[in-house]
């Protein structure tokens, strides 16, 4: 049944690349931009938790898979078929403790094992793969996760956290020398040492942020409504009238979590 199903798709999506004019003129230059998109809107609905919403950015995410590789295909590069023959050989390949005798005592020895497959694949370094155009906050976390894997890593919490006030100092001691170029080093330093500091916790440092993101908006939103019930705008308020609201969006937060 899914196989079927899933042959229906690839050819109505070959039928698309055919018969539609703006579809028959796309390259995988001018879709990777909204196939960037689709991934988002994929983690936006997890953060919701909307699974009907997923079910369908899902679907559109696999139709940017099978796009690309349909349009692949008519130049001869690849197959749809190769793309999964390519994923099945690399999971069946670094899972040797699932199809092969490797034994592992959990999964901190499951990712050490997963790099250093990746070594005898060709890679030159273990920091080879986290894409260049992943959100920095997003591969600052990556870079540090992989570095971990073989061991570069802190051994305590606090170590890191000192490493954060650390950074602090300097920022501080950069910004009274009006030095730009050195204060904009300085602050990529503390955003490195906290994001690290993060991953300690085990809090991934772009959801924390996407998520103070949202509820900026949120309140932000509330205290736009709440001026225009009273006939104001907000280009008309002033920061202390902004902050009275402000703070009463946090109290109904903490009401409405109770």
């Amino acid at each position: 049944m899914l196989e079927s199903k899933f042959n229906e798709f690839v050819a109505i999506v070959k039928r698309l690349r055919k018969e539609c004019p703006w579809d028959h003129e796309q390259t995988n230059d001018s879709i990777k931009a909204a196939t960037i998109e689709e991934a988002y809107e994929v983690v936006e609905a997890i953060d919701n938790k909307d699974y009907n919403e997923l079910k369908k950015e899902l679907g559109d995410l696999l139709l940017h898979v099978v796009f690309h590789s349909v349009i692949a295909s008519e130049s001869n590069r690849f197959e749809l078929e190769d793309v999964i023959k390519s994923i099945t050989e690399k999971l069946i390949r670094r899972h040797p403790h699932v199809f092969g005798e490797t034994i592992v005592h959990g999964a901190d020895e499951v990712k050490k094992n997963w790099e250093t497959i990746k070594l005898t694949e060709g890679r030159k370094s273990v920091l080879e793969g986290v894409p260049l155009n992943l959100p920095s906050l997003y591969r600052a976390y990556r870079l540090q996760e992989k570095a971990a894997k073989v061991g570069f890593e802190w051994s305590k919490k606090d170590d890191v956290w000192n490493k954060v006030t650390e950074e602090i100092a300097e920022l501080e001691e950069a910004d009274q020398s009006s030095n730009s170029v050195r204060v904009e080093e300085e602050l990529g330093d503390l955003l490195f040492a906290l994001t690290n500091y993060a991953r300690f916790m085990k809090i991934n440092p772009e959801d924390a942020l996407r998520r103070a993101n949202k509820k900026f908006e949120d309140r932000f939103a509330f205290i736009e409504k709440s001026l225009a019930e009273i006939n104001k705008k907000i280009t008309d308020s002033n920061l202390e009238e902004m902050e009275f609201y402000w703070e009463k969006s946090k109290t109904l937060e903490i009401k409405n979590e109770n």
